[in-house]
């Protein structure tokens, strides 16, 4: 637990560094933020925070920056939200003046507003129905290194993908990888099929581990894909401005990243934790335990962000994600929000985003409530 005054030296350090991208000294600290302590103090403070995990030093520096463990501890505990100006909420709310009769079309102005507001790239998921679940899937040999993976899901919905894999897997081995698979996993909710149950199914299959490893992940993309999650990105480049990305490799492992849309889609559908949650109710001693539960759901805050390491796609340790979830209904949702270096300002950053989906919200409620629902055929 961090005493009040590392948790006010923590602050400073992350507000400098997200205003510097240089490194902060317990001079500068002393000396821009209003501490009442010496820099001797200042200094031990820091080297408390570095044992503890919070911060790193750098090699060419005796300042300090944030790790992600202290960029956790500012999300979590020390961030302030305010809302954003009026003039910027006009702004915003501008871009929504012109007559839009598609769903899709209003998310995605939204997402391109985003990008325009935070200078960041923006990205949305389309929304999804909560209730697909996975009743079939099947790899069929169409020749030696081609292979049709067909995924049934309980909607009705049956689509199609064609990878290639390498020509020493037979017909034997794939229908063995897809029994595994539906054994495990008919029935699940495709909301709750990830990339690690889709693996733990089919884990122990007398396959190779790279190619068992390549056609596990191509089974969970077209599991993914078939519930028709589409993924939109704007403003890509404008991450490449940023210090954090001068160096060609790391730009160039974020745009390869961001270039496989079925992955970051897949991955951002599994961020609800309110879904989560709903589908793992914990039993109940009473009603009172009940309603405290569901209370806590409810005071979470409307925005979710994940930090470095917390993000589990390669190319993007360096990154944060900070996203919000929209509705379309009761069933139908998907998420909106930003990617950036984990050197952001979180706070304004998360207001305008909580912003924009408020106007997206309202602008998607006026559409339905124009629109018949047995013909609005724009959300899919």
């Amino acid at each position: 637990m961090l005493t009040e005054r590392q948790k006010q030296i923590l602050k400073a350090i992350v507000d400098d560094y997200v205003t510097t991208a240089e490194p902060v000294g317990s001079k500068a600290l002393v000396e821009g933020h209003n501490l009442h302590i010496s820099s001797a103090t200042v200094r031990n403070e820091m080297s408390e925070l570095e044992e503890l995990g919070y911060l790193d030093k750098t090699h060419t520096s005796s300042g300090r920056i944030p790790s992600d463990k202290g960029y956790r501890a500012y999300v979590d505990y020390l961030l302030q939200v305010k809302p954003i100006s009026v003039n910027e909420q006009k702004e915003i709310e501008s871009f929504f003046n012109d007559h839009m009769s598609e769903i899709m079309t209003l998310i995605k102005r939204s997402v391109n507003v985003l990008s325009e507001q935070t200078s960041f790239p923006a990205m949305m998921v389309s929304p999804y129905h909560k209730e697909s679940s996975l009743e079939q899937i099947k790899f069929l040999m169409i020749e030696p290194g081609k292979v049709l993976i067909v995924v049934v899901l309980s909607p009705g919905i049956v689509k199609d993908r064609l990878i290639r894999v390498p020509t020493v897997l037979n017909q034997s081995q794939l229908s063995l990888i897809n029994q595994m698979i539906e054994e495990q996993l008919t029935g699940k909710k495709v909301e709750q099929i990830t990339l690690i149950s889709v693996s733990a199914a089919a884990e122990n299959a007398p396959i190779p581990e790279p190619i068992l490893n390549q056609i596990l992940f191509e089974a969970y993309i077209s599991i993914k894909q078939a519930e028709n999650i589409e993924f939109y990105i704007e403003g890509t480049h404008r991450l490449l401005s940023q210090p954090e990305f001068k160096e060609i490799s790391t730009a160039q492992k974020f745009l390869e990243t961001m270039h496989h849309k079925g992955v970051v889609a897949g991955y951002m559908s599994e961020w609800d934790n309110d879904k989560l949650l709903a589908s793992i109710e914990p039993k109940f001693q009473n009603d009172q335990e009940k309603t405290n539960y569901y209370e806590e759901i409810n005071k979470r805050p409307s925005y979710m962000v994940r930090i470095g390491q917390e993000i589990a796609l390669q190319g993007l340790e360096d990154c944060s994600f900070i996203t919000a979830t929209y509705k379309v209904s009761d069933k139908i949702t998907g998420r909106i929000g930003v990617v950036g270096p984990k050197r952001m300002s979180y706070d304004k950053i998360i207001a305008q985003i909580n912003f924009v989906n408020h106007t997206l919200d309202k602008e998607i409620l006026e559409l339905t409530q124009t629109c018949d629902p047995e013909e609005d055929k724009n959300v899919k």
